[in-house]
């Protein structure tokens, strides 16, 4: 696994970590039941606060993205189903709101494509 922190860039720390583990876990580089390192020995390679880390890694968790197993330790979990599951019901929830609404298809699509252009170009 490779991690690279870039402090003096807009994310905070723990975001990197965040996204980046999410990247690595999607792409395959980090497969299905990869074995991360421990909060405090990531946080040490990094140069970061364990806080900082411990948060990245809350994060990932409530993602779906890893899950930590007690004592043996936190590995990368089947996180593209979980996280297409978890798009799809948001999904679902939005197309629900803006029929309540009263928008039309185009006016909710519209809506959707600049959230996530905005999302997606921090």
């Amino acid at each position: 696994m490779t991690l690279k922190i870039h402090i003096a860039e807009e994310g905070a720390p723990y975001e990197q970590v965040r996204a980046q583990i999410a990247e690595q876990a999607r792409s395959g580089a980090l497969p299905v039941g990869y074995r991360l390192p421990t909060v405090r020995g990531l946080a040490e390679s990094l140069g970061l606060a364990p806080n900082t880390v411990a948060k990245a890694y809350r994060a990932l968790e409530t993602d779906g993205v890893i899950e930590t197993r007690g004592r043996n330790g936190t590995f990368v979990a089947a996180a593209g189903s979980a996280a297409e599951r978890e798009a799809a019901g948001a999904a679902a929830a939005y197309a629900e709101r803006v029929h309540r609404l009263g928008l039309t298809e185009a006016e909710g699509l519209a809506a959707a494509r600049e959230a996530l252009r905005a999302a997606y170009a921090k």
